[in-house]
């Protein structure tokens, strides 16, 4: 998948998770990416990723997957102009304020699509990036 995939909680929760039919659609994007970044993402991923696993278990396999998957992200600050960015999506669409924040980080870095499976409040009707669903992506090999 050529451009800037902008992540979503949610996908890479799926990708940590070993042989889930969408986590390895996912997964693949981070193979494909070899040694670089394979994309962006909010900071906001850190907590709403990793408090769970790390709560329950900070050695995990489950924690050390999602840890190295964040750490294949350029995970982007939510600074002023995003923040404002956040406001105006959240009105316009409805969104509650950390995915409001997710997709705003995305659209102010530059990103080509936002890749999530939370078709109910990410409809391909936003315009202001391509939403790009995990069941879009080839199968992974």
């Amino acid at each position: 998948m050529k451009g800037k995939t902008a992540f979503d909680a949610d996908v890479l929760i799926y990708a940590a998770a070993a042989g889930h039919p969408l986590g390895s659609r996912v997964a693949a994007l981070f193979r494909e990416a070899g040694e670089e970044t394979a994309g962006v993402g909010s900071v906001l991923l850190l907590p709403e990723v990793l408090s769970k696993p790390m709560r329950d278990d900070p050695e995990s396999d489950e924690t050390g997957a999602l840890l190295s998957l964040l750490s294949r992200i350029n995970l982007v600050p939510l600074d002023g102009p995003a923040s404002r960015l956040s406001l105006a999506l959240s009105v316009s669409y409805g969104l509650r304020a950390a995915d409001a924040a997710h997709l705003a980080t995305a659209v102010s870095s530059g990103a080509d699509r936002f890749l999530t499976n939370n078709r109910k409040d990410f409809a391909k009707t936003i315009s202001e990036i391509d939403i790009v669903y995990p069941d879009e992506l080839p199968p992974a090999e």
